[in-house]
């Protein structure tokens, strides 16, 4: 999926959590309705069966309960994308990733081959319709969840390139596939953020430490291997680049994928390097631009919404900016028409296991939607946020923001004051009921005590989504109506 990945290590995070961020974005011209589900370890399939690869994996008799934003329409498989477990361990996939000529010649992908002429049918690998399902009902840390990715990896292949975040209360990890059967994973560096749009990403990495202690690195058993067979190090100082070895860069990079890498960073970074003009550091069409940085100021959730729905605020890039500019709107935005759903998950150090995590959600078009926290130890989501169909509804969240959505951008400057005020508010109602309910909570409440008011928490949340939600799109369709090309300003006689 087209998506873009916000990671932030616990000493870069405003209260020491760490905060893994995604917007999961359908291709270009589709959309993908999501829900918010549950699944219980008695819903947990035994042997599962991937709809696109038909590759069937036998799965461990004993799954952990996790949140999980399925499609509604299940003709390509569950495609969970994000959730948390009940021991606060979490899983963002995936973001689709790029890669280059002779590392796809190397290992090439693991593709489904029906059968044909004879010939039986072939199972593919896994992709990211399967991410979640494999592994976070069986993950009990972040580097566990690395671990056994990477062991499907390497015995079952995979039929794309993605990158995969894994969370616990003290890491985060970021994994990238390579070819067919290989992998490389680096630990988030506490003090740092990392920004990942659809772009093989990771640039230094350290094989030494990948074949020793594994201290911040991981990867596949052959990988050096690997690298020297096929010719892939293209350093000239010995200082290996996986970017530079396993990645692209193709001018469809330069419109499509370093930009969003770029506004982030010069948003969290705007005096650490020189951004705009001809003599920047940095530039929207560089190949080089930092994995990990360290950020000017500790990172709030509130600012991991505002950089996932950028729209190239500020640049002359804006789709929305005045005039006819001719860069308008030329660099693929973050915040698009075709985002489906983003999670910020924050797992909070200093809250009982009970309440330690929250799962930040909204659906539809980043620029247009607010986001709602959720106490993620819950048995069943709210139906606000669970009761999405194909068929438009405005019972339902996900269908609630793509009306807004769509209104509002074909009036942006006449809505964006009421985008502004609805953000806020929910946002500012969001912090207030979560303060309030931690507060209820003991420090040795044990986890599954905590369930029926994790549930009374989000239920109070909920409801207020809803109201804030429908006066929004009230505000919008009002704004949006007297706006109509056969308006006309007199009335009757």
């Amino acid at each position: 999926m087209p998506c873009t990945t916000l990671l932030v290590g616990k000493k870069a995070s405003y209260d020491g959590s760490t905060l893994v961020a995604r917007d999961h974005d359908s291709g270009g011209g589709s959309f993908d309705p999501k829900k918010l589900t549950v699944v219980r370890p008695e819903d947990q399939p035994r042997v599962y069966t991937s709809k696109i690869s038909h590759l069937t994996i036998e799965l461990p008799a004993t799954p952990l309960r996790y949140t999980s934003l399925p499609n509604v329409i299940p003709n390509r498989g569950l495609w969970g994308g994000a959730g948390v477990n009940t021991k606060n361990v979490a899983i963002t996939a995936t973001e689709t990733l790029t890669s280059n000529e002779r590392v796809l010649g190397a290992d090439p992908l693991v593709e489904y081959q029906p059968a044909a002429d004879g010939r039986p049918e072939t199972p593919g690998g896994i992709g990211e319709e399967d991410m979640e399902t494999l592994l976070l009902p069986y993950m009990h840390s972040a580097r566990e969840g690395v671990r056994l990715l990477g062991g499907y990896l390497e015995k079952y292949g995979t039929y794309e390139m993605n990158g995969i975040a894994f969370q616990d209360v003290d890491e985060i990890w970021w994994l990238e596939t390579i070819g067919g059967h290989h992998w490389i994973a680096k630990r988030v560096p506490d003090d740092a953020y990392v920004v990942m749009p659809n772009w093989f990403g990771i640039d230094e990495f350290d094989l030494d430490d990948a074949f020793g202690a594994q201290e911040s690195h991981m990867c596949s058993a052959d990988l050096r291997e690997f690298i020297a067979e096929n010719h892939l190090d293209l350093s000239m100082d010995g200082s290996f680049n996986a970017r530079l070895a396993f990645g692209s860069h193709s001018d469809a990079d330069h419109t499509y994928n370093t930009p969003r890498a770029w506004f982030v960073q010069r948003f969290f970074n705007p005096r650490t390097c020189g951004w705009d003009g001809p003599d920047a550091d940095y530039r929207p069409d560089d190949d080089d631009l930092p994995w990990a940085m360290v950020p000017e100021h500790k990172i709030t959730v509130e600012d991991v919404k505002y950089a996932l729905s950028g729209y190239y605020q500020g640049t002359p890039y804006n789709p929305y900016g005045k005039g006819n500019a001719p860069e308008k709107g030329r660099l693929r935005p973050i915040g698009i028409n075709r985002n489906n759903f983003l999670t910020v998950t924050q797992l909070r150090p200093y809250m009982p296991a009970a309440n330690m995590a929250l799962e930040w959600l909204t659906f539809g078009s980043n620029a247009f939607n607010a986001l709602v926290p959720l106490y993620a130890n819950m048995d069943a989501a709210p139906e606000y946020l669970s009761c999405t169909t194909a068929a438009v509804s405005t019972d339902s969240f996900y269908w609630n923001n793509r009306l807004i959505g769509a209104l509002a951008d074909a009036h942006f400057a006449e809505c964006s004051n009421i985008i502004e005020r609805y953000q806020l508010a929910v946002q500012t109602a969001g912090h207030r009921l979560i303060n309030a309910y931690d507060k209820q909570f003991a420090a040795d409440l044990p986890y599954a005590d905590g369930t029926a008011l994790c549930e009374e928490a989000n239920a109070a949340l909920t409801k207020m989504l809803k109201e804030e939600t429908a006066a929004t799109l009230d505000r919008v369709l009002f704004t949006a109506s007297n706006l109509m090309k056969n308006a006309f300003s007199r009335s009757d006689a």
